[in-house]
């Protein structure tokens, strides 16, 4: 009878425990037309969110949010540079314990998607690859360089290691693993794409989905036959547009947009970019209307704290340390109005007898804070780690340094006139003679040259350049830091041009790190500054709260630079915007005294910071304008032949625009002389220029010469036709009156065959153009 009733309690005991912690083995599968989670169909409804991008203690509160907007899986990447920092040395632990974000979703209820790249974009340094693989200067990115690939197989088994227990088969939450990353968009190799799956494949089993994503113009180029196919595109997309492709070639497949964009990306210089709140639900409620699957690419984004922004391309445009994306939930974690107006549409699509869950309570107040001075100040050289004497200058790989500012020195011959310097400088550069500041050499505004006064011989030459994220979309991924190749000095002597490179450089490495801030106000090595060369550096001051909280320090006093708070990395701060002030959670504060380090290589106009009660993310503070509408910059185009001229087809979709004969010349111009809706609003999504073999001409050294209208206060500037994104475009202005051109400078003389045109991505292709010429002159 005992034994009867020992069993009887043994029973009940383990009926109540969770079914997360009996890790009752599950199973899911793509079926005919719908996902199979353990044999019954599910409509993924999923939620990305990065576990870098918050902070650890807020990790619960975010997936609760996600919960509670109706979601019932979370997305994230794996980021394998923030988990092997240098060759060899791995860290999951703390805010990178990937493992345990993932047991917080299977806590409270919700399945995972993983995507471990090892490539993955995000907007982050260099798409998550890690830099210490360009010290290999021949590597060869996101191909079957031996190298790469050996370490690419090293790190999955090292993810693995973490996550393959978890996994729905092992009774995990997690039910489906990326193999790479929208990889159409860099490039066409299956080979390459089924040594990535082939290496998840044997992490995780036979058992496992795996899938891959990519857009719908491009997903055939890489579609692997035994893989799930997912698309990607953004809010006001044509949703059946999208999935035609996919349903001629698998009309049986399960549908799933696996990022679907809920608002877009911040870059410097740039306004802050917002999408409708209607459009987002509109679509998101089509497809679940049509059993479709999607990830809600961000319904969280969070911060891309420290040096982890990355940058787009082509060209170079950093992206600000916010990742707010205009998603549902804001940067720190709270409800937006998009959250309840997609939080009201979710609930039609609960099961029956389900109820959404509540909108949990935010783990912090927000405070303010009063303003203080940071009053401490040592130069930026303390922060030196070595000094290296070269005949060259030397890139930060080079250098064995992955993020951070290095000073360059070199000594000048007598130049009796003005001379120009020249080079290539990744990613801003300031210049200074004898102490004096001459300029800057901005690689955001493709600037490679600057005018230097005559010089006395044996003139010291120091120039700083602070690198900012590498770039993360794109070809341009293999991105040095630093001096990149030669510098050279032109100028005139006894009425000939002469060309100096100078051949003794010293290189002086200063990390991006806590550590060194502390040291370079530690150390007591005397150190004499001339001029204007002791503004940059690092400034230190102090903050006492009665009681903790999130809060925005702004900083829009500051020149540019890294922010630290407390000994945590905070982000990048630029002067320009659009971003002004730094989120900072309020876990990483204390009662009493905190600590803020700025290292500003630019120097402030006051060194005063203030905590604010809401962030500032669209406040601009630039030269001039982004606008290209210098009137001095129009081509004349009279005389010209068009190379082409007629008229686009209506609707979405790529057109092809064959030239009679192949024209040579350095700029693009594209004239439009209607549209198909028939108002004065034009909107062009993408153009590729086609060289003499038909190819697709790079886009890399492209720049916009002129447009004639650009709305800027939508962002959709001219460079959007190049930029790699067909959910972003150029648009012109309102009232503004035909034609309409935009110009491009192709970066120099090519030989070009034709275009191929992109309308806006959305129902009916709003803003298509109708009749046009195109120039090449």
């Amino acid at each position: 009878m005992k034994k009867h009733l020992f069993l009887a309690l043994l029973l009940s005991l383990l009926a109540a425990v969770p079914v997360s912690a009996q890790k009752a083995k599950g199973t899911f599968e793509a079926g005919k037309g719908t996902f199979l989670l353990n044999g019954k169909p599910f409509v993924v409804k999923a939620a990305e969110v990065h576990y870098p991008r918050i902070p650890r203690p807020y990790w619960e509160h975010r997936i609760k949010m996600c919960k509670a907007l109706g979601m019932n899986t979370i997305c994230i990447y794996v980021f394998w540079n923030i988990h092997e920092q240098q060759e060899g040395q791995f860290d999951f632990t703390g805010n990178n314990d990937v493992a345990q974000f993932c047991r917080l979703a299977q806590k409270n209820g919700m399945y995972v998607i993983v995507r471990p790249g090892p490539y993955v974009c995000a907007e982050w340094e260099m798409g998550g690859l890690p830099w210490w693989l360009l010290k290999k200067k021949d590597i060869r990115l996101r191909e079957q360089d031996p190298y790469f690939m050996e370490r690419v197989k090293i790190f999955e088994e090292k993810v693995g290691e973490q996550l393959s227990p978890l996994t729905i088969q092992n009774g995990g939450p997690i039910i489906m693993v990326q193999v790479e990353n929208e990889y159409g968009s860099y490039g066409e190799d299956k080979p390459y794409v089924s040594a990535i799956r082939d290496c998840l494949r044997g992490i995780y089993g036979g058992e496992l989905a795996l899938f891959q994503c990519d857009w719908s113009s491009n997903f055939t180029k890489n579609g692997l036959d035994d893989l799930v196919w997912t698309m990607n595109f953004g809010t006001g997309a044509n949703i059946d547009q999208q999935f035609r492709r996919l349903g001629e070639l698998r009309p049986d497949a399960p549908k799933m947009c696996s990022e679907f964009w809920s608002g877009w990306f911040d870059k410097w210089g740039a306004r802050h970019e917002t999408r409708p709140a209607k459009d987002m639900v509109e679509g998101m409620d089509e497809m679940l209307s049509k059993g479709i699957s999607f990830s809600l690419y961000m319904t969280h984004g969070g911060t891309s704290f420290g040096h982890w922004a990355g940058a787009n391309s082509p060209g170079f445009a950093p992206d600000v340390t916010s990742y707010d994306y205009d998603a549902p939930i804001n940067e720190y974690g709270q409800t937006t109005p998009k959250f309840f107006e997609l939080r009201k549409m979710m609930e039609k699509y609960l099961d029956k007898g389900q109820k959404m869950p509540a909108v949990p309570k935010a783990p912090m107040p927000i405070i303010t804070v009063p303003k203080f001075q940071l009053t401490e100040f040592t130069p930026l050289i303390k922060g030196l780690s070595n000094v290296v004497v070269t005949p060259e200058p030397k890139t930060f790989e080079e250098m064995d340094l992955g993020w951070g500012t290095m000073v360059y020195t070199t000594f000048l011959p007598e130049i009796t006139s003005q001379s120009v310097l020249s080079g290539e400088f990744h990613d801003f550069a300031q210049v200074f003679i004898n102490g004096k500041y001459i300029g800057k050499i901005d690689r955001v505004k493709n600037e490679k040259s600057l005018t230097l006064p005559p010089v006395k011989k044996n003139s010291e030459l120091v120039i700083v350049v602070e690198a900012m994220g590498r770039i993360n979309f794109g070809r341009a991924i293999k991105d040095f830091k630093g001096i990149v190749g030669d510098v050279t000095i032109t100028g005139e002597m006894d009425k000939c041009e002469v060309i100096w490179k100078p051949k003794a450089w010293v290189n002086v490495p200063i990390n991006d790190e806590y550590q060194t801030a502390v040291e370079a106000f530690n150390t007591d090595v005397p150190v004499t500054i001339k001029g204007d060369l002791a503004k940059p550096g690092y400034y230190r001051g102090y903050f006492n709260l009665s009681k903790v909280g999130d809060t925005f320090l702004n900083f829009e006093t500051w020149g540019k630079g890294q922010v630290y708070v407390n000994g945590h990395a905070m982000g990048r701060i630029w002067s320009i915007g659009p971003q002004q002030t730094l989120y900072v959670p309020g876990c990483w504060l204390k009662k009493g005294k905190n600590e803020v380090i700025v290292l500003d290589v630019v120097g402030p106009k006051e060194a005063v910071v203030w905590g604010q009660d809401k962030p500032e993310l669209n406040k601009l503070q630039l030269e001039k304008s982004n606008k290209h509408n210098n009137i001095g910059d129009k081509p004349d185009l009279n005389s010209d032949t068009p190379a082409a001229q007629g008229q686009f087809q209506s609707g979405n979709g790529w057109q092809t625009v064959k030239f009679n004969a192949p024209k040579k010349g350095r700029l693009l111009c594209l004239e439009a002389l209607s549209t198909q809706a028939g108002d004065d609003v034009v909107a062009v999504a993408e153009i590729y220029a086609l060289g003499a073999d038909g190819k697709r001409l790079s886009r890399e050294p492209w720049t916009t010469k002129y447009a004639d209208s650009e709305n800027e206060n939508g962002n959709h500037t001219g460079d959007k036709i190049y930029d790699l994104q067909e959910s972003t475009y150029w648009q012109t202005v309102k009232g503004a009156g035909f034609p309409h051109l935009l110009v491009i400078d192709l970066g120099s003389e090519q030989t070009v065959s034709g275009i191929e045109y992109l309308p806006r991505a959305e129902q009916g292709a709003p803003g298509s153009v109708k009749n046009y010429k195109i120039y090449i002159k």
